[in-house]
């Protein structure tokens, strides 16, 4: 369940009180893990995958009655602005106008008194803050056009329009930059607050980075570029079952070449600032590292394209060498070749196993949990797929009796939980389901639809209704199939 989906009267999850309560209600449950999707801002499309910076955090998660608590804002001043009319979904479009407002009423009390620690943390993060403030400072003055129709000096990041910029702007950088410190203070109080009740965070690292980004802007020489830094072809996946013109991402495509020159710098800053976030990561997308889909830039759709070598084992086994302790998994789902199966291996990572995708009557799946090997994660779905509920009310007849007699599914258990029993009781190391299953819900409560605009990223859990009878039936299944936390012999 991700940040945004936890219950707030602001109108999206934040850090904050509700976050802890979570994370009690994970302890109550016996469970180990809190996975949640990327929580970098977000851009056009309100998707986590698509952001303005692979580091930064989301200023949206920032807790407002913690800012209360600390004299940055008033409790009226957070309830005089509308945030939505439904506690189930966020209002994205009312985040956007009136956050901001509040925040830069939080920032003309904050430079009044910067906490002491604010220039360390300025100085610790410099290598991706500066450029990111900066990028957003100019994106408010370019009224939100995207760098590549900004002005050639700036585009260009010529170094005298540069430093003029960083003068002008002095105060909006400083602005964007207290943003960053604010949501890291709160991350890290969170993180220590669900070490302390022994829960563990599994975060996301999108494979891609969005075009519009600070992170094109400031590095373009890493990405598949022409000399208008406009991209030559860009990501996505070829057409499949589930759809005949494939997936047009449109992110820009790493200069792999260039990349390998200087030992994939930019990747290990970018994995070593996930592992400061994170206890574990999904790589995700980790298929396109052997190979990836390249469409021309310019085409509507995926349908053309071709497959283009990518960086293998050069790539995984140096992060996997310069960070042996960091716990990573291969998000290998989609179209699987030999190659991507032996990159798998060769890695040492464990991949993931999607329950909902093991039922086809017409052919054998290797999702099916009698084939596991232990070291995978299984979920009954992820934020791509269909809830539970909703996979039953859909799937083909022939594949629902099939899941049926498989995992020996009844009315009288419930069929969410008949899934999740099945996932607890493979021999995979680990297991994860959604929120929306646990509590069996529907349609309306999907997190994502690959491949659409709009309406995605919105549920949001209900206050309430994380019960105690619900951690309690959470750690009866957990229980039963040996999956509670052993203790620890030193305590």
């Amino acid at each position: 369940m991700h940040i945004s989906s936890l219950p707030s009267p602001y109108g999206i999850g934040t850090m904050g009180k509700e976050a802890r309560k979570f994370v009690d209600f994970l302890e109550k449950a016996a469970q180990t893990y809190w996975q949640v999707l990327p929580v970098c801002p977000t851009s056009y499309g309100d998707s986590p995958y698509q952001s303005f910076s692979a580091f930064a955090g989301n200023p949206y998660f920032i807790d407002l009655d913690i800012l209360v608590k600390e004299k940055l804002l008033k409790k009226e001043e957070c309830e005089s602005y509308s945030w939505g009319r439904k506690e189930q979904e966020v209002a994205y479009g009312l985040l956007y106008e009136n956050r901001y407002r509040l925040f830069r009423q939080v920032y003309a009390r904050f430079r009044k008194k910067q906490p002491a620690d604010y220039p360390e943390f300025c100085k610790e993060q410099e290598f991706w803050l500066s450029d990111y403030a900066l990028f957003m400072a100019l994106k408010n003055r370019n009224d939100g056009r995207e760098w590549t129709k900004w002005e050639k000096p700036l585009k260009f990041r010529e170094p005298e329009a540069m430093e003029a910029a960083r003068q002008e702007l002095k105060e909006e950088i400083s602005f964007y930059q207290m943003l960053q410190y604010l949501f890291y203070r709160q991350w890290n109080q969170l993180k220590e607050y669900a070490h302390g009740k022994g829960i563990r965070i599994i975060g996301d690292t999108p494979i891609y980075v969005a075009g519009d980004s600070a992170d094109v802007w400031a590095n373009p020489e890493l990405f598949y570029l022409d000399e208008n830094l406009d991209p030559i072809d860009v990501a996505g996946c070829p057409p499949d079952a589930f759809s005949d013109d494939g997936q047009l991402w449109g992110n820009p495509l790493y200069d792999y070449d260039r990349m390998a020159r200087d030992g994939f710098a930019w990747w290990i800053r970018r994995l070593e600032g996930a592992g400061r976030l994170f206890d574990v990561i999904r790589i995700d997308h980790f298929r396109g590292l052997e190979s990836y889909w390249a469409v021309p830039y310019g085409e509507k759709t995926a349908k053309v394209g071709r497959w283009r070598k990518g960086p293998g084992m050069d790539l995984v086994g140096t992060l996997t060498e310069r960070f042996p302790h960091l716990e990573i998994i291969a998000e290998d789902l989609g179209y699987l070749t030999p190659e991507v199966h032996q990159l798998l291996a060769d890695s040492g990572l464990p991949g993931m196993k999607v329950l909902e995708f093991a039922f086809d009557a017409r052919e054998p799946s290797n999702y099916l949990p009698h084939l596991y090997d232990r070291h995978c994660v299984c979920y009954v779905g992820t934020h791509d797929n269909e809830t539970v509920v909703q996979w039953r009310d859909q799937t083909a007849r022939a594949d629902l009796t099939f899941a049926r007699k498989y995992l020996g599914l009844s009315e009288a258990e419930g069929f969410h939980w008949g899934m999740i029993r099945g996932g607890m009781a493979s021999v995979a190391d680990t297991f994860v389901a959604q929120m929306q299953d646990c509590l069996g819900l529907g349609a309306e409560a999907r997190m994502n639809t690959p491949g659409t605009l709009g309406g995605n990223w919105q549920w949001r859990l209900l206050p309430g209704e994380a019960t105690p009878a619900l951690a309690k039936k959470l750690r009866q299944y957990t229980g039963m199939y040996g999956r509670l936390k052993k203790p620890d012999p030193g305590v």
